[in-house]
């Protein structure tokens, strides 16, 4: 046998056979507009690499990217046409990637890690995310809050969970809700350890609801209700306040099962009841308006929103049966302040203790309450600063009427 004979089994021996779905070293032979020609290494097998098969930029110039002689690995797609041995194949890069990034992103799903992805464009209902190969990114898992415009998301680098994965149908559904709602977790244990319901603290108002202010305090947010804002009504908490806004907030709430924090501002200020009082005691002697009359006693306003009790009992030195017999609404009296319970928001009034009039007995001494008023005081008396349910009042002069 020839020497040439011997070197061309050398060769044949050398070659290596091509199947669809192998992985192989290429060489580019030349590059063509829109496509790739390519031979691969020990097999004496030529084949094309289209634009879309290398590259996901569909405007690229292949010609910028690769040159004769480059080599890389591609995987075989299929044949080009035909039986013939040794026929043309079709090879694709981009495939390979993903086919490689694949095995690594089943790794980081089964592991539970966090992988990062640039969002390349935004369709309808989400995102779309290269994380090595594309992903998508519901627009329901993009935040723990409503999202409704995607665009400013597109160019973005996030950080992403993988919610399900299927390499055969090519795909790859992500959330950075999840990842957002761990975080916050975290973040909620650290400062909820720090907190105990009644401290006051400095907080941030972080955005604005129509039902309250959510407040920063320490990188967790609480809530504010509206009917915490203020103890004047506060018909929109934009009304009152603005995001970026440093307020003073007490936390009267914290739900470790559902990791929320209640907070209130107008519970750092006094209330109405307080600054009412606060130069006001007991034996003091000043003019009201009567507001309303039960069977009872009468309310009496000592300021504006805030009424105080003159029992029936202390109306007048005489027995008086109703005080609608003696009194009437919008009657400016003079009464003596009997008692001030500022754990209950209570004011007892007597008319009769104010009575320059009365015996030096009842003037000098500090009237008691009798049982009956106690009780009346517990049967009506709300939790209000006004320190009554008025539907309680008002159902009691009904009665007077029937």
């Amino acid at each position: 046998m020839s020497e040439n004979s011997n070197q061309f089994l050398d060769a044949l021996k050398q070659m290596q056979g091509v199947e669809v779905g192998d992985i192989v070293d290429v060489e580019v032979l030349d590059v063509e507009d829109g496509q790739i020609d390519v031979g691969v290494e020990n097999a004496g097998v030529e084949g094309v690499i289209t634009r879309r098969e290398y590259t996901s930029d569909r405007n690229a110039d292949l010609r910028d990217l690769v040159k004769p002689g480059d080599k890389f690995k591609a995987l075989v797609l299929r044949r080009a046409g035909g039986d013939k041995e040794n026929g043309e194949f079709f090879f694709s890069v981009t495939r390979l990637k993903e086919r490689e990034a694949y095995d690594k992103l089943q790794k980081d799903f089964e592991e539970g890690k966090a992988i990062e992805g640039t969002v390349t464009s935004s369709v309808r209902g989400g995102l779309l995310v290269d994380v090595g190969t594309r992903g998508f990114l519901p627009a329901s898992l993009i935040s723990n809050r409503y999202v409704s415009d995607l665009k400013p998301y597109i160019g973005k680098t996030m950080k992403l969970k993988i919610t399900e994965i299927d390499p055969n149908k090519n795909r790859l559904i992500l959330s950075h809700k999840d990842l957002v709602e761990e975080e916050r977790e975290e973040a909620f244990d650290k400062v909820a350890s720090q907190l105990v319901v009644g401290d006051v603290i400095e907080g941030k108002v972080s955005r604005l609801t129509n039902f309250g202010a959510f407040i920063d305090v320490g990188g967790v947010d609480g809530l504010v209700h509206i009917s915490e804002i203020s103890y004047k009504h506060v018909d929109k908490p934009s009304d009152v306040l603005k995001a970026g806004q440093d307020v003073k907030v007490k936390v009267i709430g914290i739900d470790n099962d559902r990791h929320r924090i209640s907070l209130s501002i107008k519970q750092t200020e006094p209330s109405p009841f307080e600054q009412a009082t606060a130069n006001l005691s007991e034996g003091d002697v000043f003019e009201g308006e009567v507001k309303s009359l039960t069977n009872f006693g009468a309310f009496v306003e000592v300021a504006d929103g805030i009424q105080g009790l003159v029992h029936v009992s202390e109306i007048s030195n005489k027995h008086v049966d109703k005080p609608s017999d003696v009194l009437k609404v919008g009657q400016t009296v003079k009464v003596k302040v009997l008692n001030i319970d500022p754990s209950d928001r209570r004011i007892s009034l007597s008319i009769k203790a104010a009575d320059s009039n009365a015996s030096s007995d009842n003037h000098n001494s500090r009237p008691r309450r009798s049982r009956n008023e106690n009780s009346v005081n517990k049967k009506y008396m709300g939790d209000n600063d006004n320190g009554f349910a008025l539907g309680d009042i008002i159902g009691d002069q009904l009665k007077d009427r029937k």
